[in-house]
């Protein structure tokens, strides 16, 4: 669920297709997208038994050490775009803003947090031309934390 107003439009990153755009401010730290209709979670021993090619596989998104959800319908939080300079953080399936972000800026994310470890997208950084390869666990979660902890005590700041 995309909790801030949004549109959907071409992304500004090349070759990306669709893209979510805010439509009002979101402060730093503000979480940006929560999740919802959670209705299954798979092992990845369990995602491994469907097809490379096959929507499930394709629309799967770690949720925490090996454990993955699908989302074959394509909600608007698909068109989330990658970026190593992402405008949100993903952790454990929430977005939050990495800075204060003004209206009209594109909602992107570092997809390494939310792929299996080792594996690489068969797309390059738009902007870097380097791989997108999924961190380890401990990494990711590691990280993310980090982040997350640095946005929410910048937002503690900026109000005392």
């Amino acid at each position: 669920m995309i909790i801030p107003q949004y549109t959907i439009a071409p992304s500004k990153i090349p070759n990306a297709g669709q893209g979510v755009f805010l439509a009002q401010f979101v402060e730093i730290g503000s979480i940006m997208v929560a999740p919802d209709n959670i209705t299954k979670i798979l092992s990845f021993a369990a995602l491994q038994k469907f097809e490379v090619d096959s929507i499930e596989y394709r629309s799967n998104v770690r949720w925490f050490e090996e454990f993955y959800t699908i989302t074959p319908e394509w909600s608007d939080e698909c068109y989330i775009n990658h970026s190593f300079t992402p405008t949100g953080l993903w952790h454990l399936g929430f977005v939050f803003a990495i800075e204060n972000l003004p209206a009209g800026t594109e909602v992107t994310i570092d997809y390494r947090l939310l792929i299996s470890e080792h594996e690489e997208l068969d797309f390059k950084d738009a902007h870097t031309g380097q791989p997108v390869v999924g961190f380890p666990w401990k990494d990711s979660i590691s990280m993310s934390t980090g982040i997350l902890s640095r946005l929410l005590q910048s937002k503690y700041d900026a109000v005392n």
